[in-house]
């Protein structure tokens, strides 16, 4: 069922303005590790949901970002269709707004894209308590800037996410998961070379000395591509690639920091003392120091790709890789467009933000 809080949120949007008071915007909450700590009153988004628009012939579905994903892909399911960055939910109740804000895809999105690529619009509340819509419910060319993606990955900060207009695709006929055991200097070559072959492979992980690769498409296509490869197939795989999506497989149960680490696919693994998890064919890792006190931004950096403390950062840690001065300058600009008095989850990305 549709709920629309537009008029409450903008309400108590203008009120904490008005009294300079820090809002935390929330969902349910599934994501509240990610980023860091805000100090600030509760903004709930949970009686802001629902689904408004859902066309299965035209691919678009548009709903309040309050909306729970297991709603939203439950709708699609029925339609024998998806969200194909595979959004993980890290917790009963996941909301859309949630996955946008945190812009967090899941093992596809090597093959697919990013999640800002299928976010057509976007409706906000900003840090003044306008209501402001950018973009629509389809695909074409548009002049200036694509502030609908802008919102995706800000974690709040720019703006109040209400609603958002999704591209979504049908889902794949056929599936299959091989293995291949083997070093990760190994599997990163043979992640590579997979890459530029035309083969349905949709997502690669790497861990515990064994390369994970799941085939999606036609039933023909993934008979003649898992012929070539040659690899062991595993029966569980649709709960392998779940557990590596949520977080539940046992790599992720450390009780230490969890970094994650963006390079380019080819780099060397990272020169320091821990456990390793390779996903998207290499560009994105997972790491688990052995060290806590490890420096794991100026390792990274040094390798030329940059690191996120993705869980279990210290209190006055910084959690997101350190920004040059100009572009920092254009962060704190923006800032300052969408929430001129700083209210909307102050702090979350960097301190100073």
């Amino acid at each position: 069922m549709e709920r629309d809080a537009t008029d409450e949120l903008a309400a108590r949007v203008r009120s904490a303005a008005a009294a300079r008071t820090p809002l935390e915007t929330r969902g349910s909450g599934s994501k509240a590790f990610y980023g860091r700590a805000v100090h600030g009153e509760p903004l709930s988004l949970q009686q802001h949901g629902g689904i408004i628009d859902y066309d299965p012939q035209e691919l678009v579905l548009t709903a309040r970002c309050g909306t729970p994903l297991t709603e939203i892909e439950a709708a699609l399911a029925a339609s024998g269709q998806h969200l194909p960055f595979e959004p993980p939910h890290f917790g009963p109740g996941a909301t859309l707004g949630g996955t946008l804000a945190c812009a967090l895809a899941g093992p596809a999105r090597a093959a697919v894209g990013p999640v800002r690529d299928f976010v057509l619009g976007i409706r906000v509340l900003t840090g003044e308590g306008r209501v402001l819509q950018f973009g629509g419910r389809v695909m074409k060319n548009v002049a200036g800037y694509d502030v609908s993606r802008l919102m995706v990955g800000a974690l709040g900060t720019l703006g109040v996410l209400l609603d958002a207009s999704l591209k979504v695709l049908p889902r794949p006929q056929c599936e299959l998961t091989l293995t291949f055991p083997m070093s990760a200097r190994e599997a990163l070559v043979r992640m590579n070379d997979w890459a530029l072959l035309p083969l349905p492979i949709s997502a690669t992980c790497w861990v515990e000395e064994t390369l994970y690769a799941r085939l999606q498409g036609s039933a023909a296509a993934v008979a003649e591509a898992q012929q070539q490869l040659d690899g062991a197939e595993l029966a569980a795989g649709t709960f392998f690639w779940a557990a590596i999506r949520e977080h539940t497989h046992p790599f992720f149960a450390s009780a230490g920091p969890l970094w994650r680490l963006h390079v380019a696919a080819e780099s060397a693994l990272l020169d320091a003392p821990g456990r390793t998890l390779i996903e998207w064919n290499g560009a994105q890792r997972w790491f688990a120091p052995a060290d806590a006190a490890e420096d794991v931004h100026r390792r990274c950096a040094r390798s030329g790709g940059f690191a996120n403390r993705f869980r279990r950062a210290r209190a006055n840690d910084e959690v997101f890789a350190p920004l040059p001065e100009p572009l920092m300058r254009v962060h704190r600009e923006l800032k300052r467009t969408f929430d001129p008095h700083g209210i909307l989850n102050p702090g979350r990305l960097y301190a100073d933000l």
